[in-house]
């Protein structure tokens, strides 16, 4: 047999025996999780944030008479369904809808000084979209447009975003939580469990509410508030996945991350609201608790807890959803248990009835691959 021949047999042989090593093999199916979330991730910022175009955004007309509702109807008809458009007879009617966000902005008809009302504290970016639609109109009259911020941000954070990243550290705190509770804590009662997810959502938001408030400033007030919200906030996230942790074991993390930060953070109208969003992340935002959270947090500081309860609920309720799947973790796990009691006690009868072997049993092997495994599931989640 020639000598190239040979040699192209034993690299053959030696490519199908790599791919039959089950190292391998083990290395391989991990890299499912981090390559699902590089598509996943992809997906969902891109999808949220890439394109940002106004979808029904709720804008006024301030003018009495049918000056305004022809002027009103007339940038309806240029806007599509890019804009929901309504008239307002006074000013006054228009601040107060703009401090109980019901409109993002209220353009105010005048010959010689027309005016855009907006609150930069319920999204920068939903101010600056209504800018650069009535900014045109104010040219075509030959005039400049007056901006007034009814309800600005704090001077610590400009741009509103602060509140943002605050949820985007809060989320990271929790959700990698989770793979040490649920993963290294496993052997644990699940009692035990849901004792260290209260005690650690309780510091993860004590570390929030001091970013809020002494680190960043983003709250001048209502700091026990930001705390509470934080802590519902947590605590729903962790219980979650620790309660999910044993249906889904190393495919917790990945499922952690469609939910609390792919479809969280893009819904959450932290960056854009779900007027500048397509319908997807529009409709998540009505009930997702990323979105709980950050509309909650602007409510309480800077809009005279309008709207508050309806979000605090939706935080309570993810807490609710989590405990039930913490219950059901347990049940499950006391089943297994049950299960495996007969199984065990067999095997232990029947090895005290042969020699010892030598070398490490089974189940040393199978503990040792389950370790291996949460800590590759740990250092991932992190």
């Amino acid at each position: 047999m020639p000598a190239d021949h040979k040699a192209h047999r034993s690299e053959s042989s030696g490519a199908v025996h790599g791919v039959r090593n089950p190292a391998l093999r083990h290395v391989l199916t991990h890299l499912i999780t981090p390559l699902l979330m590089c598509v996943g991730m992809g997906l969902a910022y891109m999808g949220a944030f890439v394109a940002p175009e106004p979808h029904h955004l709720p804008v006024a007309v301030v003018g009495a008479g049918p000056e305004a509702k022809v002027f009103a109807q007339t940038v309806k008809d240029k806007a599509g369904d890019a804009l929901d458009v309504r008239t307002l007879d006074s000013r006054s009617a228009a601040v107060e809808q703009l401090r109980s966000r019901d409109i993002d902005g209220a353009y105010v008809l005048s010959a010689k000084s027309p005016e855009l009302i907006v609150a930069t504290a319920g999204s920068d970016m939903s101010a600056i979209t209504a800018e650069k639609i009535f900014t045109p109109v104010a040219t075509q009259q030959g005039v400049p447009l007056k901006v007034t911020d009814v309800t600005p941000t704090v001077s610590d954070d400009p741009t509103g975003q602060g509140l943002f990243f605050l949820l985007v550290a809060l989320s990271i705190g929790s959700y990698a939580s989770v793979a040490v509770v649920g993963a290294a804590g496993s052997a644990l009662s699940m009692r035990t469990r849901a004792a260290l997810v209260a005690g650690v959502s309780g510091v993860v938001s004590l570390v929030g509410a001091a970013l809020a408030g002494p680190v960043f400033h983003l709250a001048h007030h209502g700091l026990w508030g930001m705390w509470s919200m934080s802590w519902l906030y947590s605590a729903g996230i962790l219980f979650i996945g620790v309660g999910l942790h044993t249906f889904l074991k190393r495919w917790t993390t990945l499922a952690l991350m469609v939910l609390f930060v792919m479809l969280n953070f893009t819904s959450s109208g932290g960056l854009y609201r779900p007027e500048l969003q397509n319908g997807f992340f529009g409709t998540l935002h009505s009930f997702w608790n990323g979105a709980g959270f950050v509309e909650g947090s602007r409510s309480l500081l800077y809009f005279g807890s309008h709207d508050l309860a309806r979000n605090v609920w939706t935080l309570a309720v993810w807490l609710v959803v989590g405990l039930v799947v913490m219950g059901l973790a347990a049940l499950t796990e006391r089943r297994r248990g049950a299960a495996a009691v007969e199984p065990r006690e067999q095997a232990t009868h029947s090895a005290a009835q042969t020699p010892a072997r030598s070398g490490r049993s089974e189940a040393e092997e199978t503990q040792e691959s389950a370790a291996a495994e949460e800590e590759m599931e740990e250092t991932v989640a992190v």
